[in-house]
């Protein structure tokens, strides 16, 4: 995988959200954003997500969307159930993903992050595609940007976000991360 110089990862879908403007100031993007999401909420597999990354969203298709349909939000990658991986914003561009957000003190979370939606919620586990898709999606961005951080939308927006949540095994991601980094290091050594 490979990120262009456009801030584009090659050979995956990639479907323009109008949701996103440049980043604030010289900021390096050093800092990943777990999150989940589902629409409507834990059904998996339709459009809603793309629909409301791209402003489509049909109130009336679900109740659920009443309550969202104002909403401008977008992320830079989702990956489905499945694995497969979409991106909506470039990598150079802030995504809306973050809202009212802190790590380690700074503030506005958006202009130095780059955010990764997971298909789910916080009540069911992920799947093996999706940890063998962010791994893979991980190992590329930090080759791409200075990444030395990795949170969950619950650790940067505590109190009002809840996800990746409870059934997100962080100790299985890092350590796939661990292995994959170790892997590649390996196989450009022999």
């Amino acid at each position: 995988m490979r990120i262009g110089a456009d801030g584009i990862l090659q050979d995956i879908r990639y479907i323009a959200s109008p949701n996103c403007d440049v980043r604030a100031g010289d900021a390096p993007i050093h800092l990943l954003v777990i999150h989940n999401i589902s629409l409507p909420p834990n059904e998996y597999g339709g459009e809603g997500v793309i629909a409301l990354f791209t402003n489509q969203l049909d109130p009336d298709a679900h109740p659920y969307y009443q309550t969202i349909k104002d909403l401008k939000v977008s992320t830079h990658f989702f990956i489905r159930r499945d694995g497969e991986m979409i991106q909506f914003v470039p990598c150079n561009m802030r995504a809306w993903h973050a809202g009212a957000s802190n790590w380690c003190g700074k503030e506005r979370c958006n202009d130095f992050s780059i955010g990764i939606e997971l298909e789910g919620s916080d009540f069911e586990p992920f799947t093996d595609q999706q940890y063998d898709s962010l791994s893979a999606l991980t190992l590329a961005l930090k080759q791409a940007y200075p990444i030395d951080a990795i949170a969950g939308h619950s650790d940067i927006a505590p109190g009002r976000k809840t996800d990746p949540g409870p059934c997100f095994d962080w100790e299985r991601y890092l350590a796939s991360l661990e292995k994959n980094q170790m892997n590649e290091t390996n196989s450009s050594n022999g």
